[in-house]
């Protein structure tokens, strides 16, 4: 800008000098040398501008790699991992409190069940991060024995309630073959927890009350058949279905409810087959009865 400004200053005495014999030489001088600033003025912003550009351009690019390298370094990823561990904590202590709250649905405890085998799943993989402080490796380590406590007891919770929701249902149903089906999946969820935690001697114990129902169902159904079948004289039939009832009756241990039952239904098979030799010999009586006068009509036509 100095020299354009000299050289201004330099083609303005130069114009004004010749131009002399002219009335105003200083005119035609002054606009050129104003001519002269100008271009120079306009030619020196448009250089700032891309020098500025360029400039912007340069702090991109390096603001860029910068958030790039830090993005992908490792103390990043530990960080970013650590704030997921917490959230995801926190998170899953919210569910489970709500799950406690609300004990009449076992959906809430299996729900909190599957996000205490995510949190487990992503902690082991932020542990095998080698540039992991040790502060946060400790953190992940205790969080992860608070959360295995959470996922037995939910995992627990959540088969008991619905095992005993479905054994309800089944309580509910007439046929004997929708009891015996709901009280299934009631068993198939026993199940499915005792295999994650066999050491678990409650979900046995409710196991055997499922199976102890599914057995009375089975009992009392037969029973129920043979004792229509005795109301309408049908005794062999009655006896098949008490000798039904008492298989399943006996299939398993036999406690002291169960000798008793068994030992009911087997002088009710005795009573069954005593009516039934009754039966059968006023049908021998009737029918010598029968053949006697048959036979004596014989004798009196010839």
């Amino acid at each position: 800008m100095v020299a354009a400004a000299a050289a201004a200053f330099v083609l303005f005495f130069l114009l004004w000098w010749m131009l002399q014999s002219e009335d105003t030489p200083w005119v035609p001088a002054g606009l050129a040398a104003s001519v002269v600033m100008l271009v120079a003025a306009s030619a020196r912003q448009v250089l700032m501008q891309r020098t500025l550009r360029r400039h912007v351009l340069a702090q991109e690019r390096h603001g860029r790699h910068r958030e790039s390298y830090m993005r992908n370094s490792p103390k990043r990823r530990n960080f970013h991992s650590i704030t997921i561990q917490t959230e995801a904590f926190r998170t899953l202590q919210k569910r489970a409190a709500e799950a406690d709250a609300n004990d009449s649905f076992p959906e809430d405890h299996l729900a909190v069940y599957k996000l205490c085998v995510d949190y487990l799943a992503s902690a082991e993989e932020a542990l095998l991060s080698p540039v992991l402080p040790s502060e946060n490796r400790l953190g992940l380590i205790a969080g992860q024995e608070r959360v295995r406590a959470l996922q037995r007891k939910h995992m627990l919770a959540w088969a008991r309630g619905a095992a005993r929701s479905l054994t309800h249902e089944a309580q509910q149903r007439v046929r004997l073959h929708e009891k015996i089906e709901i009280a299934n999946r009631a068993l198939d969820c026993l199940d499915s927890a005792l295999k994650v935690y066999p050491e678990a001697g409650e979900l046995d114990q409710s196991a055997g009350a499922v199976r102890e129902f599914i057995m009375s169902s089975r009992v009392a159904h037969w029973v129920e058949l043979a004792e229509r079948a005795a109301f309408k004289g049908y005794y062999r039939r009655a006896i098949d279905c008490y000798r039904d009832a008492l298989f399943y009756l006996t299939r398993d241990t036999l406690d002291q409810n169960r000798e008793a039952a068994a030992e009911q239904i087997t002088r009710e098979i005795d009573l069954l087959r005593a009516r039934l030799d009754t039966q059968k010999a006023g049908r021998s009586v009737v029918e010598a009865t029968v053949t006697a006068k048959k036979t004596r009509r014989k004798r009196k036509e010839l």
